[in-house]
């Protein structure tokens, strides 16, 4: 199902435009890289539009958040509307302060977004106001489990409704969801939570799988979770045979990215229409 979601990846590289945190924005960069896009991190308010304009799709993510980012990701999301191309929130730690939250509604109010892609805990904050963030992780009473699957997608499938926006929800189980239909993803490995910025990693990778593929960002951010997923499996099996560690694994995981071609994603993706 995904094979042509990622050619299109490879053969369009597309100029990913993200505006991101400090403590993960190489890796970002990089990810991008490694998925087949080409990165470009501007985050001044004087050149964020016509940056944004240039660009193929436009990746927000709140996890440093500050009154001059908050702006410069207005001005560009604003932008990226004017010119249709894909917008991609990251909403880290929403729910965890009353800045964070304040301008999280702000960004949902004055900008369209394609994909909003969060943990549960951040998501539910979002839709309801309810989420219990532990920093930027999810709350231990808040996981997805197969026990609550079921009620987690209907509730990610009215989101979806509600904003007119993709739904991914990430965890030990990740959801894709749109208004009609919802992904189970079962990608990934444990490994993946001991390294910071795997989650700001998929959001960046999002942003090059719907900019190649505007038509279709459901399908382009569930393979882009899948994708995600597979690399860091595939990452934890070579980890093993180096006996390495937690860096060996991040750098491992971008190397999987820069290695996933259509036969790997296809082979190795895990998921299931609920």
């Amino acid at each position: 199902m995904f094979e042509q979601i990622i050619t299109n990846v490879r053969n369009n590289v597309p100029l990913v435009h993200a505006i991101t945190n400090y403590v993960t924005v190489n890796d970002c960069a990089n990810i991008i890289l490694a998925s087949g896009g080409s990165p470009i991190m501007a985050d001044d308010i004087n050149e964020v539009r016509d940056i944004t304009a240039i660009s193929s799709a436009l990746v927000l993510n709140m996890g440093t958040l500050n009154e001059r980012t908050a702006a410069s990701m207005t001005a560009a999301g604003k932008t990226a509307n004017k010119c249709g191309l894909p917008v991609v929130l990251d909403p880290v730690g929403a729910g965890a302060s009353a800045y964070r939250n304040k301008t999280a509604f702000q960004l949902l109010e004055e900008i369209t977004f394609s994909v909003i892609k969060g943990n549960i805990s951040e998501i539910k904050f979002l839709a309801a106001g309810e989420g219990r963030t532990s920093g930027v992780d999810a709350c231990e009473a808040d996981k997805v489990t197969e026990d609550n699957l079921k009620s987690v997608a209907d509730f990610a499938k009215a989101f979806s409704k509600k904003t007119g926006s993709v739904i991914v929800i990430t965890g030990a189980i990740d959801l894709v969801a749109d208004k009609d239909h919802v992904f189970a993803i079962r990608n990934g490995h444990s490994m993946m939570s001991k390294i910071t910025g795997t989650g700001c990693m998929l959001s960046a990778v999002a942003g090059s799988f719907v900019g190649a593929n505007p038509g279709d960002i459901f399908h382009a951010s569930a393979a882009a979770v899948c994708g995600m997923g597979v690399c860091g499996e595939l990452a934890y099996k070579r980890l093993c045979e180096l006996h390495g560690g937690t860096g060996t694994y991040r750098m491992l995981l971008i190397d999987e990215m820069s290695r996933l071609d259509e036969k790997m994603l296809e082979e190795g993706a895990k998921y299931e229409c609920i």
